[in-house]
C-alpha cells in the first residue's frame, strides 16, 4: 500500500529541478490579456507552447511523479501528464506555472498539477490547412516483431479494411478460364450421385457430413470427399492426372512464418513434405479455414486473411491467393490480392452439391497463372528469369536470390531479387524490384531515372522500369487481377471505405500553410483526408493498384548487416549524403527505414558503398497537395514525430529525424551485425496507438538525462559504445529536446559530422572480422592488385605463410588450411591453428628481402610525396578508421611510412588479437607482386592526393 500523498511529496522534494521554468508564467500569462499586442504575436505563442511542452516533459522526471497516483487512481500521475503533453492548452496550466514562479511549497505545486490534469481536456480539432496523403498501418511495416496474434490481428484487420462479400459473378471471374470446368464438374458430380450408397444424395446432401461440424471430423470428411472427387475425375478423364492434394494438420505449424502459424486445410502440389519431413507455407496453393458455427463467418475472414498473408510472403512470384471458408456447411470462396479480400456469395454445400464440386475441382485444376503466380517470372531448366526490353533488344535477367519480400496482403507487396544479365560472365548484379503502386502516385522508375540523370549520389542508380503486362494488358488489380469484378455490387460495399489512416488523437494544428520557414505550431488537428473525400460530393471510384517493375544497378545489404560499428556509421553517413543529394534534385524520399539504407562491403562489387533505395513513397518537393492516393504505409518506429502528428506537410526535416530513429532502433535491437532481438517494450511501438507512440518518442528524446538512462538500459552490449554519439545526434535533431520548428539545411552537415567523429572515436572497440589464419593465407592474391613499387622501397617477397609467422596467431578452434606455396618441401602439409595466442617474432631472412630494380619502380627521389604524408601525424590514423581491419593491415604493408601509422592503430585496437612483433621495416608482401589497379580508397595512395 502506498504511503499518503503528503509523505511521498515530503520524502521526494522537487528542489531546484523546476528552476529553469520560473519565467514561463511571465511568457504565457500575457497571451490571455486582450489588452496587449503579445496576445496576437504568433512567434510568442509558439515560444510559449514549446516552453510549456518542455515543462510538461520535465514534470515526469521528478522523483515523486512516478510514485504519486493518477487523478483517476488507476495508474501513476506521470501518465496523466504525458497524456496532456501530447494535447494541451496553456490556459489551464497557468495556476501551476504561477506556483512554480512563486516558489510555492511542494504540496501546493503538486495540488496545482492535479488540478491542471483534471481540468485539461482535448481542444476541438479543426481540419488542417493542407492536403497530405494519410498514413495507413500495414503488417509489412512491423519492425523486429515476434508477430504474436494478439498484436498482429489488429493491424491486419486495419490493413484488410472492408472485405467485400456476396459479389455477383465471382465464380465466373476466377473459374471460367479453367478448361471445360463446368462440364467436368457436372460429370464428377453425377458420379458422386451414383450407386446404392452414393457420396451425394439430393435432399440430404453429402454422405457422412459430421453433425455439429466439429473441426477434426470435418477435416477427415473433406479429405475423403476430395480424394473421391480426384478419383472420379481421373476415371472420367484418364489422360489428365491430378497432382494436387489436400493438407490438413491444424495443430502443426507450417514452416516459414515468424510466429509459427497453423493452417486448418489447404491444397498443395503433391502430398510430400519438405526434406526435413515438415510442410511449409511455400507449398500452400489454396488455404482454407473451418469453423463449426455459421455465426463465426466474420472471424473466419480474418483467419483466412492471415493465411493469405503467409502464402504471399513465402512465395515471391505470387500476385494473389484464392481461398475458401467453411462455417458449418456454409461455404464462401475468397480471393486475396494487394487491395484486400473479396468473396462470393455464401452457399450451403449440402444443398448445392454441384457448386461445391465445381469449387473443389477448380482448385485442383487451376494452372499457375490462375492460382496467382506471375507469368512474367519464367522458369526453364531450374533457372528463373525475367525478360525486359532494353534499347530495342531483349535481355534476360537471371534471378540469383530473393533479397526481400514484404509480408502483407493489402499494400505495395514489394519483392526484390538479385539478378544478373544472361551471358554476363562477371555476373554484375542488378536488383529487380516489383511492387503494386497506386496509379495516382509518381512512378518510382521515373523518379529514379530523373535522379540518375541529375547525377544524384548514393541513391540506387536507374537501369530500367516498366508497368508489367499480363495477357497484353497492364497488370492492375481492378481490371486485370479481378477481371473487372464490380465491388460496388457487394452486399457490404461502403463507398467511403473503412480503412482509416493512423489514429492521430492528440495531434496539433499547423499555424500556416507550407512556407520557406515552415514553422511547426502546437495545437490539435484531425488527420488530413485525400482530396476525393474532401472536395467531391459523389462517392469516390473504387481503389486500384498497378504492378510496376524497376531495375537498378546497385546491390547491397541493409545497414543492420554491416560488419562493424564503423561500417554502419559510415553507411549511415553515406545515406544521409545521398538523401541530401536527392533533395537537391527536388525529391523527398519519405520512407527512411533500415531496409531502405544499404551498405556494400564487397570490394569486388561495383555498386555504391552506401546508398538509399525505394522511392515508392517519394514525392516532388514542389508538388501542390496530395497525390490523391488512398494512403501510404510506412514503418511507424522510424516515423518522425511531426509525421505521426499528421499536421505538417512532409519535409526533409522529417526524414532526417527518421535517420536518428533508425540508428536508435538498431542500437536497441541488434547485438552485432545481423543479430536481431525482439524487445517487448519496443515491439509495442508497432501496435500502440499513435497518441501513445507520440508520448513514447517525445519522452525518449526530450530530456538528456532521461535519454542517457534509456540508452544505457536499452542499447545492446554491442552498441553501448555508441551512446555518447547517438546522444550528440539527438541534440542536433531535437534542439533543446524539441522537434524541429524551422527547416534547417545545415542539419545535413551537422549530422554527418557527428557520424564522422563517431567513426574516428579512439574509444570505439575495434573489430577485426575474419582475422584468422585462413584469411591471412588468402591475402596473397589480393596483394597482387596493389600498385606495388609506387614508393620505390623494399618489398617482402615471402609467402603468405611466412607473413603469418611475423605476428601472433589469434585463438582459432581446430581449423586446418592448406599452406601457401612458399617453395618449401612441405608446401602441402596442413597448418593447424592453436587454441591459444602464441607470439611469433619476425623470421628475418635475407632471401625474403630485395630492392626492386629501376625497371620495376622509379627512384625514390623522383616521386612526389602524397598529401597523406603532409597531414599532421596525429591526424593520419583517423583516415583509416572507417576501413576494414584487413585493408588497414594491407595498406600498412605497402610502405614503411604507412606502416608507422597503421602500427599505432593495430597496437591501440588489436592487442587481444596480435602478439608482440619486432621492428618495422617491412614494406609489402606477396609472391611476385604485380602492377595492377589500386583497390583502396580513390587517391589515397596516388601522388596527387
Amino acid at each position: 500500500m502506498l504511503p499518503p500523498r503528503s509523505e511521498i511529496i515530503s520524502s521526494h522534494p522537487i528542489g531546484d529541478r523546476l528552476e529553469a521554468f520560473r519565467d514561463l508564467y511571465g511568457i504565457c500569462q500575457p497571451l490571455f490579456d486582450p489588452g496587449t499586442s503579445i496576445s496576437t504575436d504568433g512567434d510568442v505563442k509558439d515560444n510559449a507552447n514549446n516552453g510549456v511542452l518542455d515543462f510538461l516533459v520535465a514534470l515526469p522526471t521528478l522523483p515523486a511523479c512516478r510514485i504519486l497516483l493518477s487523478a483517476r487512481g488507476s495508474s501513476a500521475l506521470y501518465t496523466d501528464i504525458l497524456r496532456i503533453a501530447a494535447n494541451f492548452e496553456v490556459r489551464p496550466l497557468l495556476p501551476l506555472l504561477k506556483a512554480v514562479r512563486d516558489k510555492e511549497p511542494d504540496e501546493v505545486i503538486w495540488d496545482k498539477v492535479y488540478a491542471a490534469v483534471t481540468e485539461s481536456t482535448p481542444p476541438p480539432r479543426p481540419p488542417p490547412s493542407f492536403q497530405q496523403t494519410p498514413w495507413l498501418r500495414n503488417t509489412s511495416s512491423l519492425a523486429n516483431s515476434s508477430e504474436r496474434r494478439k498484436h498482429v490481428d489488429g493491424v491486419l484487420k486495419e490493413e484488410l479494411g472492408d472485405m467485400y462479400v456476396d459479389i455477383p459473378g465471382f465464380h465466373d471471374a476466377f473459374f471460367e478460364d479453367i478448361l471445360e470446368l463446368q462440364t467436368k464438374a457436372q460429370a464428377v458430380f453425377e458420379r458422386c450421385k451414383e450407386g446404392e450408397d452414393p457420396l451425394y444424395r439430393e435432399g440430404t446432401g453429402w454422405r457422412g457430413w459430421p453433425e455439429g461440424a466439429k473441426e477434426a471430423p470435418v477435416l477427415a470428411w473433406m479429405s475423403e470427399v476430395i480424394d473421391k472427387v480426384i478419383q472420379f475425375f481421373e476415371e472420367r478423364t484418364p489422360d489428365e492426372t491430378v497432382r494436387r492434394r489436400p493438407l490438413a494438420q491444424p495443430h502443426k505449424p507450417l514452416q516459414g512464418s515468424t510466429a509459427g502459424r497453423k493452417l486448418d486445410i489447404g491444397f498443395m502440389d503433391g502430398a510430400d513434405p519438405l526434406e526435413d519431413g515438415k510442410y511449409a507455407w511455400l507449398q500452400i496453393l489454396v488455404p482454407g479455414e473451418l469453423k463449426n458455427d455459421p455465426g463465426c463467418e466474420t472471424q473466419s475472414r480474418l483467419d483466412l486473411g492471415r493465411y493469405a498473408r503467409e502464402v504471399l510472403a513465402a512465395q515471391d512470384s505470387r500476385r494473389f491467393v484464392p481461398g475458401f471458408t467453411l462455417c458449418g456447411p456454409r461455404m464462401r470462396l475468397w480471393h486475396f490480392d494487394r487491395l484486400g479480400g473479396v468473396a462470393s456469395e455464401q452457399f450451403d454445400i449440402n444443398e448445392e452439391g454441384l457448386k461445391f464440386t465445381s469449387a473443389i475441382l477448380g482448385y485442383l485444376l487451376m494452372n499457375e497463372e490462375q492460382l496467382g503466380f506471375d507469368p512474367t517470372v519464367i522458369t526453364t531448366d531450374g533457372a528463373r528469369y525475367i525478360r525486359i526490353e532494353q534499347d530495342g533488344r531483349e535481355e534476360r535477367l537471371i534471378i540469383d536470390e530473393v533479397v526481400r519480400r514484404s509480408a502483407c496482403v493489402s499494400g505495395r507487396g514489394t519483392t526484390c531479387w538479385k539478378t544478373h544479365r544472361d551471358g554476363d560472365e562477371s555476373r554484375t548484379p542488378l536488383v529487380v524490384k516489383e511492387s503494386w503502386q497506386h496509379p495516382e502516385r509518381d512512378e518510382e522508375g521515373e523518379l529514379l531515372r530523373e535522379a540518375t540523370e541529375k547525377g544524384v549520389v548514393n541513391v540506387a542508380r536507374y537501369y530500367y522500369h516498366e508497368t508489367i503486362q499480363v495477357g497484353g494488358k497492364d497488370d492492375d488489380i481492378r481490371d486485370g487481377v479481378r477481371r473487372g469484378l464490380d465491388i460496388t455490387t457487394a452486399s457490404n460495399y461502403n463507398p467511403t471505405g473503412s480503412r482509416p489512416p493512423l489514429s492521430r488523437s492528440g495531434s496539433r494544428k499547423e499555424k500556416s500553410s507550407r512556407a520557406a520557414s515552415r514553422k511547426r505550431s502546437s495545437t490539435c488537428v484531425e488527420p488530413s483526408l485525400p482530396p476525393n473525400k474532401r472536395t467531391q460530393s459523389h462517392p469516390p471510384s473504387p481503389p486500384n493498384r498497378v504492378h510496376r517493375r524497376v531495375v537498378v544497378q546497385d546491390y547491397g545489404k541493409p545497414i543492420y548487416k554491416a560488419s562493424s560499428r564503423v561500417s554502419l556509421l559510415a553507411a549511415l553517413e553515406g545515406c544521409i549524403e545521398g538523401y541530401e543529394s536527392l533533395h537537391r534534385a527536388g525529391i523527398l524520399q519519405s520512407d527512411i527505414s533500415p531496409n531502405n539504407l544499404m551498405v556494400n562491403e564487397d570490394v569486388d562489387c561495383p555498386s555504391r558503398k552506401a546508398f538509399i533505395i525505394d522511392l515508392d513513397l517519394a514525392i516532388k518537393e514542389d508538388r501542390e497537395g496530395a497525390s490523391g492516393a488512398r494512403g501510404k504505409t510506412g514503418t511507424r518506429a522510424f516515423m518522425a514525430i511531426g509525421v505521426l502528428l499528421g499536421n505538417q506537410q512532409h519535409s526533409f526535416m522529417h526524414d532526417l529525424e527518421s535517420f536518428f530513429w533508425v540508428l536508435f532502433w538498431l542500437c536497441v535491437h541488434y547485438d552485432g551485425p545481423d543479430k536481431p532481438k525482439v524487445i517487448d517494450e519496443y515491439e509495442e511501438w508497432n501496435y500502440m496507438s499513435t497518441r501513445q507512440l507520440l508520448k513514447m518518442k517525445l519522452g525518449t528524446v526530450a530530456n538528456e538525462t532521461i535519454f542517457m538512462q534509456i540508452a544505457s538500459d536499452s542499447f545492446t552490449s554491442y552498441y553501448q559504445s555508441l551512446i555518447p554519439h547517438v546522444n550528440r545526434l539527438r541534440r542536433e535533431v531535437f534542439p533543446a529536446g524539441n522537434p524541429w520548428e524551422k527547416e534547417d539545411k545545415g542539419l545535413y552537415s551537422r549530422m554527418r559530422k557527428v557520424l564522422q567523429e563517431a567513426q574516428a572515436d579512439p574509444e570505439m572497440p575495434f573489430e577485426a572480422p575474419g582475422w584468422c589464419l585462413p584469411r591471412q593465407v588468402g591475402l596473397n592474391g589480393r596483394l597482387s592488385r596493389i600498385k606495388c613499387g609506387k614508393f620505390g622501397e623494399m618489398f617482402f617477397e615471402g609467402s603468405a605463410s611466412d607473413l603469418v609467422g611475423l605476428f601472433a596467431r589469434p585463438v582459432v578452434i581446430t581449423r586446418e588450411v592448406e599452406n601457401a606455396n612458399d617453395g618449401s618441401e612441405n608446401q602441402n602439409q596442413p597448418l593447424t591453428t592453436q587454441e591459444k595466442v602464441i607470439p611469433q617474432k619476425r623470421r628475418r631472412r635475407a632471401s625474403s628481402f630485395c630492392v626492386l630494380s629501376h625497371s620495376q619502380a622509379p627512384p625514390l627521389q623522383n616521386i612526389t610525396q602524397p598529401r597523406f604524408f603532409q597531414l599532421p601525424v596525429e591526424i593520419r590514423p583517423i583516415t583509416f578508421e572507417s576501413l576494414d581491419f584487413t585493408d588497414i593491415f594491407l595498406l600498412g604493408l605497402t610502405c614503411q611510412s604507412l606502416w608507422a601509422t597503421v602500427k599505432q592503430i593495430i597496437r591501440r585496437h588489436s592487442g587481444a588479437y596480435l602478439g608482440a612483433w619486432a621492428g618495422t621495416p617491412i614494406i609489402c608482401v606477396g609472391d611476385g607482386c604485380e602492377r595492377g589497379e589500386n583497390v583502396y580508397p580513390q587517391r589515397l595512395l596516388s601522388r596527387g592526393y
